[in-house]
């Protein structure tokens, strides 16, 4: 193994965490849909999605030699560089995962090491061809291509099945979903968790323990598919409910088109070595399916709140990443300061999480997310049920009163429909018999 100092220790370890928040925050990717329309249970289908996710981290490596070799100029990278990248996209994944947003890890990380190296080195070592064709096109890219593939086959899955929704049916569509997470969960493996092992070979390269351009030694990589795998079994249980319910409501069928769309997407940018956002893919896929199903309705609300996570995502954390790497700058006390806080604020956010526990026991409620602009100008403008006021009303036996509440009650045409309200109308009250004459007096 390779010679450590203290701090490419740090460094490792560091990493081996993100990786970890990597984990449960992504959990909701792969089986979100799955647990919303339940074809698995909460703990069967993170417990499959972590086996999957660790034996997806040994398929390539294509995407770590893009971070590792590609994004940066690994010769004037110190390991303290790494190490505040790794602060910034830390923090950044805890704070969405505290509210809930399925912002991407992996922009997260590419921020962080993006803003530090420019703290550090500048721009010129920053690779600008690299970062705008392998990481930013295809966050703009990919939730597009994937919403507009599971749009496609929603429309056809409804268009062959037809609109039945029998029992059969549902059971075929969720065995198809099982098998689709499953491989959304091996997708994520070869692209999220090979995130860590490029950050890690970079460490290693420029503490001096690897050579330039090597590539990931293989206790990185099962390292690193470990800790993605632990993360991903805790499971990050408020972004799958907000992917799984508060985005949109999916059918089996839908859940399917979606999971099938992402997984392929996710593989095919894994072998082209693209740092893909697997978040914005399931995203877009969701959406999509969701639109796929008519009368379908995305919660565009939810939505926004997404997009605006994603568009942040890169320079807030290249902004944490470049205050960390100033503070590094200043010597061994200054790494200290910035673990610190790391841990500090770390364990803040977890203690502020405990305030509303979501877990496997109630991640499908509901969000109480609004469904959308125009569901609920449908709702509001639809006329109350009629029925025949005649056929509500009853009328008791003579001498009961009437009920005090219905006497003072403002009664209109739509209270007073059928089963919605029993009125209760008295009988005539009966005239008093007249007084006898008194007696005459003789």
């Amino acid at each position: 193994m390779e010679s450590f100092s203290l701090i490419l220790a740090i460094v490792v370890v560091t990493a081996l965490a993100f990786d970890f928040t990597n984990g449960f925050h992504d959990t909701a990717n792969a089986m979100a849909t799955t647990i919303s329309t339940g074809a698995l249970k909460p703990k069967i289908a993170v417990t499959m999605s972590a086996a999957l996710n660790l034996a997806g981290a040994f398929l390539s490596v294509e995407v770590a030699n893009t971070i590792s070799k590609g994004l940066v100029d690994e010769t004037g990278i110190r390991p303290e560089v790494i190490f505040a990248a790794l602060v910034g996209a830390i923090l950044w994944n805890l704070l969405t995962w505290l509210v809930g947003l399925p912002s991407s890890s992996s922009h997260a990380l590419m921020g962080g090491l993006v803003g530090a190296t420019v703290a550090s080195a500048g721009f010129d070592a920053v690779h600008g061809g690299v970062l705008v064709t392998k990481v930013l096109l295809p966050a703009v890219a990919a939730p597009v291509v994937a919403g507009l593939a599971s749009f496609l086959a929603t429309r056809l899955s409804y268009g062959i099945g037809g609109t039945g929704d029998d029992e059969a049916t549902r059971k075929g569509y969720r065995a198809g979903q099982i098998a689709s997470a499953g491989l959304v969960s091996l997708a994520h493996g070869t692209n999220d968790a090979q995130k860590t092992m490029g950050i890690i070979t970079l460490a290693l390269i420029a503490g001096g323990s690897l050579a330039p351009g090597a590539n990931p030694p293989t206790w990185v990589i099962l390292s690193a598919g470990l800790a993605i795998a632990l993360g991903t079994y805790i499971g990050g249980w408020r972004i799958i409910r907000t992917m799984g319910k508060g985005l949109t409501d999916l059918e089996p069928r839908q859940g399917f088109a979606a999971q099938t769309g992402a997984a392929t997407a996710i593989l095919a940018s894994s072998h082209l070595g693209f740092s893909l956002s697997t978040t914005h893919v399931v995203s877009g896929s969701v959406m999509g399916a969701g639109l796929g199903r008519k009368g379908g309705v995305v919660r565009w609300s939810t939505a926004t709140r997404m997009a605006v996570a994603w568009v942040l995502t890169l320079p807030a954390a290249a902004l944490v990443g470049a205050g960390a790497e100033s503070v590094t700058d200043l010597g061994d006390w200054g790494t200290a300061a910035v673990a610190v806080f790391l841990v500090a604020a770390s364990a803040a956010i977890w203690k502020i999480s405990r305030r509303e526990v979501v877990d496997h026991t109630n991640v499908v409620e509901e969000t109480g997310e609004p469904a959308g602009v125009v569901t609920a100008a449908i709702a509001a403008v639809t006329p109350p049920p009629a029925g025949p006021i005649a056929d509500s009303l009853t009328v008791p036996a003579a001498g009961k009163p009437i009920s005090a509440d219905l006497a003072t009650a403002d009664l209109t045409t739509a209270d007073l429909t059928a089963g919605d309200l029993t009125a209760t109308i008295p009988a005539p009250a009966a005239e008093p018999a007249p007084a006898a004459p008194p007696a005459a007096t003789v």
